[in-house]
């Protein structure tokens, strides 16, 4: 039986805004880091999404926490919306929090 903790990954996909002739290339992901509490992972996504929103940049961003492996991310946010969403793990379904 494995006894190793849950991790949680926190994880920002950008996409880099486009000059006129640029090809689209995908989005870029980051690592914020893997921690063993969710709420952390959380918090350290949720500070990199507002310090996003507090800068000048052009980019499409969003942020999510997921147990690595997963498909189903355990909370969501991008940076054209001010709205978070977190897993209900009763119906396993993405609910929206405004903050």
């Amino acid at each position: 039986m494995d006894s190793s903790p849950t991790l949680f990954e926190a994880v920002e996909f950008r996409e880099p805004a486009l000059q006129p002739g640029e090809r689209y290339s995908g989005p870029i992901e980051t690592s914020l880091g893997e921690f063993e509490d969710e709420k952390q992972a959380i918090a350290t996504a949720r500070e990199a999404w507002r310090g996003f929103l507090e800068s000048d940049s052009h980019d499409v961003a969003w942020w999510l926490v997921r147990v690595p492996g997963e498909d189903l991310a355990r909370w969501i946010a991008e940076s054209r919306s001010d709205i978070e969403r977190v897993l209900d793990l009763t119906t396993q379904q993405l609910v929206a929090v405004r903050r």
